[in-house]
């Protein structure tokens, strides 16, 4: 599974990396409603939430749904402003600005997106328009619960009082806490953007997108990007351009904005040189699955204590030594064993770290 972005005519002046104090905010959002997924902000996130006024921490629950299960690409309106794409703002007022220059229909359309009322990659109705789309929005809201109905409803009959309400909350949380944030944030930032753009003047958007992250790979042949991710979905530039937008608050999620006649935009997480390079989904999948066969599971047993050999196992465990090759060969190919010449023999033992980092990994796989 993956996004694929078709950039064919895409011209390298075309190619951008800007951060966005609003797509950062939105980030910083995220982690507040969900720290789990945010281990190395926990300390943040505690700062903040001792210091939040309680009725800004109520009304961050209004509309939580916007950022806590799907980014929502109202965080990135440069890429849907009507008259072609922009960039993003150089402060939040700036990038909200361009938040106010979406239309009405481009606006309920993003902010629905919790609902999975809608087409996303591909023309569609739009929900201001079209009674059964309204319909089905709010009878998917209703399964979320009520708080996410009430919202719903009163985005279909009043989208200028959301838009005014949503703009006031996201300027209180900049001055409760998102402006000290930012400040520290966007130097980093900003040094991060001129490092890739370096690397695309001079070596090119493929090792510009692999310094980004291993998840993103380009087939320059094709003119395709490819983003691992476990979603399907597809996008072009069409003549348009391509905006890659770094976050600091972002680890692990890797966001591609692929919306019909939106501009792709590639959301990545800044690299941080202690964290080792995440599996891709093929990867997670072999050892998934291979640690998924019972027989595997108790090989594994053994050779997390010790290295064996192949006919050590198969006496053990009661099969034929071709039976136990099959197996290991299995482990092997997914990554999760090793194996060393002692002599005449050879010994296999269980990559503990890998397999101690497979729950993360997965995590971070699922999150991406």
């Amino acid at each position: 599974m993956s996004v694929r972005i078709d950039i064919s005519g895409l011209r390298p002046e075309r190619i951008a990396v800007v951060p966005s104090p609003l797509a950062e905010l939105g980030m910083a959002l995220h982690a507040l409603a969900e720290p789990g997924h945010h281990p190395g902000l926990q300390g943040w996130v505690t700062g903040v939430t001792a210091g939040l006024d309680p009725h800004l921490a109520d009304r961050m629950c209004e509309a939580d749904f916007l950022w806590r299960t799907t980014f929502s690409d109202l965080f990135l309106p440069c890429a849907g402003v009507p008259g072609g794409p922009s960039l993003p703002g150089a402060t939040l007022a700036e990038d909200l600005d361009l938040l106010d220059k979406l239309t009405d229909e481009q606006f309920v359309d993003a902010a629905l997106e919790f609902t999975c009322a809608l087409a996303y990659g591909t023309e569609g109705p739009h929900a201001l328009s079209d009674p059964e789309v309204q319909r089905r929005a709010v009878d998917l809201a209703a399964s979320r619960g009520p708080q996410q109905t009430r919202f719903t409803e009163r985005l279909l009959v009043d989208p200028p009082g959301v838009r005014a309400w949503l703009r006031q909350f996201l300027e209180d949380c900049d001055e409760a806490f998102f402006a000290e944030t930012w400040s520290r944030l966007r130097h980093p930032l900003a040094a991060e953007a001129r490092h890739k753009t370096d690397l695309l003047r001079h070596k090119g958007l493929a090792e510009a997108l692999g310094s980004v992250s291993s998840a993103l790979s380009l087939d320059e042949a094709a003119r395709i990007i490819t983003v691992d991710k476990l979603t399907e979905g597809s996008t072009v530039t069409a003549g348009g351009g391509l905006l890659l937008v770094p976050t600091s608050l972002g680890r692990p999620h890797l966001m591609v904005l692929h919306r019909y006649r939106w501009q792709p935009v590639l959301h990545y997480p800044v690299s941080s040189p202690e964290l080792a390079t995440p599996p891709s989904v093929e990867q997670l999948t072999l050892r998934m699955s291979a640690l998924s066969h019972p027989v595997r599971m108790r090989i594994c047993r053994h050779l997390a204590r010790s290295a064996y050999t192949t006919g050590e196992l198969a006496q053990v465990h009661g099969m034929t030594a071709p039976e136990i090759s099959r197996h290991l060969g299995v482990l092997k190919k997914a990554g999760l064993i090793t194996t060393r010449r002692r002599g005449r023999y050879v010994l296999h033992q269980l990559d503990v770290g890998v397999v101690a980092r497979l729950g993360s990994d997965f995590l971070e796989g699922l999150l991406r």
